[in-house]
């Protein structure tokens, strides 16, 4: 019996990935002025030990103004990329890929923790140390009532910008990562260009689709430029705004498609979030797998590898989507904090026991539990317990 695709290594130019399964990336709001701490240690360390083939960081900011909260990761000094060392040194060492997201939000940027009422800073807020800072946007077009309005970009911003994705996309390389991420999506900054919700302009950073386009488009150029060769680059883009008037998936295929041209490797296709509420408020009911459709047809007409992501619920579902052509990745999230062994017990889940994947650590002493847990299975008594 062959093993099954989810388990099959993917090669993205250098780099070969021993599984399918990646792992999304997850805003922790947990670091001190962007520096990564031992809560992010345990929280992505922990995956590589899960058995993912690849493990995203959270929104690393690449400017300091561009984090979503005060507790958000940022990779716009040398002193960020050192923090970030010990966790792309561990997690290479168990056999998986670390990933970095790169990214700035744009005029969701300064805003509170999601625990503290996820939406703008307000005095309890300030109370606390988190003052708010000024935002900016391709417009000023604030993203609801009463939240910040950006500060309408200029050209030199704008150029600053793209110049410093690249720098950043520097310093992840030195700090060990294998693989980066550029994010356009969920109304952060990139895909505020994108969209014409939040899109108002009239000069080359704006107006028709190619216009709209070009940030993207000269952030992942600069950024593939900045980036190692042999190190392949994904994109997450918002595949549908999911509003009338917004953007669309029939642009996402021409996005992907230029996109692939200038050399990135992955689209990672996800949806919704320029509006108030989470990154990813959705208007539209979920079901399993909402988004692959997306991925499906992006890869269908772009040729593209493409990640499909959102409630992919277990292996069985997982392997489904990538047997069925929708994608060539399957990014797990939420699914990963309530079982961060998701990826081996997905493999148990597809008839795949093989304790040599695990950490030798555990593997050994798994092995010899698998062996008395069918005994008590298959004995006539089962589950029965003993007289006391």
């Amino acid at each position: 019996m062959s093993a099954p695709l989810l388990f099959t290594p993917i090669a993205l130019r250098g780099l070969t990935l021993r599984n399918r399964i990646v792992i999304a990336p997850m805003c922790q709001y947990s670091a001190e002025e962007g520096l990564a701490n031992d809560w992010h240690f345990s929280h992505l360390t922990a995956f590589a030990r899960g058995g993912a083939g690849a493990i995203l960081t959270e929104a690393a900011a690449v400017q300091a103004r561009g984090r979503i909260t005060h507790g958000d990761l940022g990779i716009w000094s040398d002193a960020h990329a050192e923090a970030l060392k010990p966790i792309t040194r561990f997690i290479a060492g168990q056999g998986a890929a670390p990933g970095i997201q790169l990214a700035h939000a744009g005029r969701k940027a300064s805003m509170q923790r999601p625990w503290f009422g996820n939406g703008p800073l307000g005095p309890e807020d300030h109370a606390r140390g988190d003052m708010p800072w000024q935002v900016i946007g391709a417009s000023p077009v604030p993203l609801d009532e009463g939240w910040l309005t950006p500060e309408e970009m200029t050209e030199a911003d704008i150029l600053q910008l793209i110049e410093d994705f690249a720098t950043a996309a520097k310093r992840a390389d030195d700090a060990g990562f294998a693989f980066a991420e550029l994010h356009a999506a969920h109304g952060y900054l990139i895909q505020t260009f994108l969209s014409p919700l939040s899109n108002n302009r009239n000069d080359k950073w704006g107006g028709d689709l190619a216009g709209r386009m070009r940030l993207a488009l000269e952030t992942a150029r600069a950024v593939r430029a900045a980036w190692p060769e042999q190190k392949p680059l994904f994109t997450r883009i918002s595949s549908v705004d999911g509003i009338d008037g917004g953007w669309t998936l029939d642009e996402s295929v021409i996005l992907a498609g230029e996109l692939k041209a200038l050399g990135v490797d992955v689209i990672d296709c996800s949806s919704m979030g320029n509006s108030a509420g989470g990154a990813t408020a959705n208007p539209a009911a979920r079901g399993a797998g909402f988004q692959t459709p997306y991925s499906a047809r992006i890869r269908r007409e772009t040729g593209a590898k493409t990640m499909a992501v959102g409630l992919i619920l277990d292996g069985p579902m997982a392997e489904e989507v990538l047997q069925e052509g929708r994608a060539d990745l399957i990014a797990i999230g939420r699914e990963a904090l309530f079982d961060p062994f998701w990826a081996h017990h997905a493999a148990h889940d597809l008839g795949v026991e093989d304790w040599s994947a695990w950490p030798k650590q555990y593997g050994w002493w798994l092995e010899r539990r698998a062996g008395a847990v069918r005994r008590i299975r298959e004995a006539p008594e089962g589950r029965k317990l003993p007289p006391a």
